[in-house]
């Protein structure tokens, strides 16, 4: 498996490189990336959560028993469990959310797969994304997971995000590109 040298290089890249290695050789890969799903759902939801991963005054064995309970309480698979313990028991539990969207990557470039940030200025029908969905699949040559989000500030048009590759057709950037050219 080739696995860019950036996830690599992060302390939670090594992290999700172990368990993916790990979920892989179990076969579970699709459950332990719907745990972490979950999971990071939960994070986003939960200040609580959030705190008890973050603070340093718990203790280890406290931060431990914590995410073990949610852990048990989300249904989670004995490898995600086990591995949350381990994070715990390194005070590693405030990398989570990196390690999570490391996982994704990881998971996402295993199965072929690239995601696509979807910003535009009003929400897409289901039609629009999916039309967007195959024009970027060909483009891309490999399969295209949109990630669509809503910022009224672009005025109209969308910015795709494709790893480091953007493309911007947003109607606020074209009316800075024509202020920009009357000041010249």
């Amino acid at each position: 498996m080739d696995i860019s040298a950036g996830i690599q290089a992060s302390l939670a890249g090594r992290y999700a490189v172990a368990l993916f290695e790990l979920a892989s050789e179990g076969g579970i890969v699709t459950a332990v990336e719907s745990d972490l799903e979950t999971l990071g759902a939960a994070l986003a939801e939960s200040a609580e959560l959030r705190s008890v991963t973050t603070n340093p005054e718990l203790s280890r064995k406290a931060q431990a028993e914590a995410i073990a309970a949610v852990a048990a309480h989300l249904g989670l698979s004995d490898l995600t469990r086990n591995f949350l313990g381990v994070l715990a028991g390194n005070r590693r539990l405030s990398s989570l959310g990196d390690m999570i969207r490391a996982f994704q990557t990881i998971a996402a470039a295993q199965r072929g797969e690239v995601t696509a940030e979807v910003t535009s200025a009003h929400a897409l029908s289901d039609e629009q994304l999916a039309q967007l969905k195959d024009k970027l699949t060909a483009r891309q040559g490999r399969t295209v997971k949109l990630k669509p989000s809503v910022d009224p500030d672009l005025l109209g048009g969308l910015v795709v995000t494709i790893g480091s590759q953007r493309i911007d057709g947003s109607i606020r950037t074209r009316l800075n590109s024509l202020a920009q050219a009357m000041k010249a």
